[in-house]
């Protein structure tokens, strides 16, 4: 378990972490979601007192970080995977760490051969490409067989048949009780993965809840319907005062309907329906529209610097820059 209490981190006048708290239980994988720069990766840090707070405490179970005896057997990290000196072999890497922390000699080829890496054990990690180099941040990560665990971006340079694995891992070792942790920018990933969310914005708690509560109450849910007598349809639903909002392809949207009253009101008067579809926002579009007012940077996909022609909105969700949605680069607020 991580427990966070008030954390919070200046660096001079910048609030990086403001007063976060909340608990990492575990039993479950805990995504950790937030714009660039919202003080994500201080958190991670300040978990494994590689920076200090400003105020506030973190705890894993129940000890701060440096008050753990063997802390590789407590908790397991993978923060920066280039943390490597690239002159030595993976195998020796781990072997180090290995016998700096009391860990048996075993323990390094097991942890190699979780993470496909039995194979190059002995070459270099200086030759190793973006992929393998996470692989071996991976193995790093579990050489101790720490209870809690803390990963930041692991599906970074993973081909796809790495991502399902490590995918599978976290999950596997959630469910062996272990704390799981992991932070990522890939919301279709994240969406398969985790079980709970914790967001933070510009270094605040935006949202500690689970996933299907989390995108239950920061998107829209509807029903779509579409059939070849809209006329009759849209009467149907009119005459039980139903709303519905003309949508692309001639189908009607309906808020704040059950599918299967909607579909027993169009058995019951004999309309066909083409189209019966729940809809529910992805993980990334109630991300989004949580965290509009929490992006600190605002890329735009307009001609940078162009004078003239008329200026796009704003996509929903997406704060206009000062000279419109078109307009250069810049940091929100400048």
């Amino acid at each position: 378990m991580i427990e966070l209490d008030g954390l919070t981190k200046h660096y001079g006048d910048k609030v990086a972490v403001d007063h976060l708290t909340f608990t990492v239980r575990p039993g479950i994988v805990t995504g950790f979601l937030g714009p660039n720069g919202a003080g994500k990766s201080t958190t991670m840090r300040m978990m494994l007192d590689l920076d200090n707070p400003t105020s506030g405490s973190v705890r894993i179970d129940g000890e701060h970080y440096r008050r753990l005896t063997d802390p590789l057997r407590s908790i397991g990290a993978l923060l920066d995977a280039k943390a490597v000196h690239g002159g030595r072999s993976a195998y020796h890497h781990l072997l180090c760490l290995a016998q700096s922390n009391g860990i048996p000699r075993r323990r390094v080829g097991e942890v190699l051969d979780t993470v496909g890496l039995t194979s190059v054990a002995r070459k270099r990690s200086k030759g190793f490409s973006l992929g393998m180099g996470q692989r071996l941040g991976i193995a790093v990560a579990l050489l101790g067989d720490p209870r809690v665990l803390l990963f930041d971006e692991p599906v970074n340079g993973l081909d796809p048949e790495g991502i399902h694995w490590i995918r599978n891992l976290m999950k596997n070792l959630a469910a062996q009780g272990r704390t799981v942790f992991v932070s990522s920018h890939l919301m279709s990933e994240m969406a398969l993965t985790a079980d709970h969310l914790v967001v933070i914005g510009r270094g605040r708690l935006l949202a500690d809840t689970s996933m299907a509560e989390f995108i239950r109450g920061n998107s829209r849910a509807f029903v779509r319907l579409r059939s070849p007598e809209p006329e009759r349809l849209r009467e149907v639903l009119h005459a039980e005062r139903i709303v519905a909002v003309e949508a692309a392809g001639g189908a009607l949207e309906v808020d704040g309907e059950p599918s299967e009253r909607l579909g027993e009101l169009a058995a019951r008067h004999g309309l066909v329906l083409h189209e019966l579809s729940p809809q529910q926002a992805s993980l990334e579009e109630a991300f989004m529209r949580l965290t509009a007012e929490s992006v600190e940077y605002h890329a735009h996909d307009g001609e940078p610097g162009r004078a003239e022609g008329p200026v796009p909105s704003a996509p929903p969700g997406v704060a206009a820059a000062p000279g419109g949605w078109g307009s250069d680069w810049r940091k929100k607020g400048s």
